[in-house]
């Protein structure tokens, strides 16, 4: 559960979140525009970003957009110098590629875990040091609902001040039906989300951390489009919801880290759109942000 009363848990209400914040300049001009001119409330933070000084900036100068951290421990730099995780990174810093065999290593070489909480603290730390607000914590590929990562992210909430995370449960027959294709790979992340979800949602509940209470995105990483999400707004359930996509302006840094086929402007077209934004009021939504979930707290 993850707001007060009854009344709230009826309402209709939409945390519209951009992940790869500073990822690039691309991706930043494709979020604060998303920002701007159209309905994204949220975004994610990587502290090991190309562009994170550029979005530092932005997100000083726009303070009406909620920002919180999107933690990265696989395909990317790390914030941590390579010597201080040596069997995390490679010799120029940079995470496993394949998030499935790093998620292993992660899990079965217990070696690592003082290493994984020397970075998840210096990505914290660079973020904390911005000055700017901490409205959550969510993962690059949900990392963060790593078992390891998150017994880590648990152990450090109270002194970070973490109230707040992104827990992937995403309503995945509605998915299905806005959008039928790779049905067996998305029944296959739903399996795997629920267990992981399942195994998190108590623990994130004993220490006071907030989460919204479905997710939409998880299943359509990269296909936001105005078609999909106008879907979404049709079937959104009571509660609060959350949609992430990775609205940018492709540039060389975003397609080094991105898959080829991901529609990146198209979900700045999307989250821009003047039928989505007219759809909202139609269906009784309200706009919402990981900020107002983390001061209920």
């Amino acid at each position: 559960m993850t707001s007060p009363g009854r009344e709230a848990s009826v309402r209709k209400r939409l945390i519209v979140s951009g992940d790869d914040f500073g990822l690039s300049p691309g991706t930043n001009f494709g979020i604060i525009k998303a920002h701007r001119d159209g309905i994204l409330t949220n975004a994610s933070l990587m502290a090991n970003g190309s562009a994170f000084a550029e979005a530092v900036e932005l997100a000083r100068a726009t303070p009406s957009l909620s920002v919180g951290l999107h933690l990265v421990l696989v395909q990317g730099r790390a914030v941590s110098a390579p010597r201080d995780i040596p069997d995390l990174v490679d010799d120029a810093g940079v995470f496993r590629n394949n998030a499935v065999t790093a998620g292993f290593h992660y899990f079965f070489a217990r070696r690592l875990r003082e290493q994984i909480e020397r970075e998840i603290g210096a990505q914290l730390d660079k973020y904390l040091d911005t000055g700017l607000l901490l409205s959550h914590v969510d993962g690059h590929l949900n990392i963060h609902m790593h078992p390891s990562v998150l017994a880590i992210l648990l152990k450090l909430a109270s002194r970070y001040g973490i109230r707040a995370m992104r827990l992937p449960r995403e309503p995945w027959r509605i998915s299905l039906r806005l959008d039928r294709r790779e049905r067996r790979r998305k029944l296959l992340e739903a399996l795997i989300f629920r267990n992981l979800t399942r195994f998190a949602r108590p623990r994130l509940a004993a220490r006071g951390i907030c989460h919204p209470d479905q997710i939409f995105g998880l299943h359509q990483s990269g296909h936001v489009t105005e078609p999909y999400l106008l879907g979404v707004l049709q079937h959104l359930p009571p509660g609060i919801t959350e949609v992430y996509g990775h609205p940018a302006l492709v540039d060389a840094e975003a397609r080094r880290w991105r898959p080829a086929e991901y529609e990146s402007e198209a979900e700045v077209a999307a989250f821009t759109s003047a039928r989505v934004r007219a759809a909202m009021p139609a269906a009784d939504i309200e706009l919402a942000s990981y900020g107002d979930l983390s001061s209920s707290v």
